[in-house]
């Protein structure tokens, strides 16, 4: 908790190079590994080349439609009432939507068996636009979880 009051500011992102575009820069720092902004750029840029050359449309609406598809609405958080740990389900924050979408389809691109990253992440983009893959599951896994819970929903805060 901060002693002072929150933060006002967010910071501004600049939009990517090719096709100026905010979400997929951020998507493109989130791929980024010990500070090889360049090699991240490379594999998003292949990856959708490879979009457009089996989908024929434009990538970027292809990508958000994915990101769209993984995005998810409720999870779970802890909380603990009287000695006991409940998980209480609630509604994701849309910036917190984004980020754990990226988050779960660059996992899922990584943990496939293509040969290179950009390949992986053709695929798994793929799947998520069809609704299934990794990604997709994992979403669903978290919507699950918060039905399931959704008996301790009184104890939101």
């Amino acid at each position: 908790m901060p002693r002072k009051k929150r933060a006002s500011l967010k910071r501004s992102i600049l939009p990517d190079p090719k096709f100026h575009d905010v979400v997929v820069a951020k998507f493109i720092s989130t791929l980024m590994e010990r500070g090889k902004k360049a090699v991240a750029e490379r594999i998003v840029y292949q990856s959708f080349e490879g979009l457009k050359a089996k989908k024929g449309d434009d990538p970027v609406k292809l990508f958000k439609q994915a990101l769209e598809n993984v995005k998810p609405v409720m999870e779970v958080r802890s909380r603990r009432v009287g000695g006991a740990t409940y998980q209480v389900p609630i509604e994701v924050r849309s910036d917190r939507r984004i980020s754990l979408g990226f988050r779960w389809i660059i996992g899922a691109a990584r943990d496939r068996g293509e040969k290179s990253m950009d390949a992986r992440l053709t695929a798994e983009l793929l799947d998520a636009l069809e609704n299934r893959g990794a990604a997709c599951k994992k979403r669903d896994e978290t919507h699950k979880m918060a039905e399931a819970n959704r008996a301790f929903a009184h104890y939101r805060w």
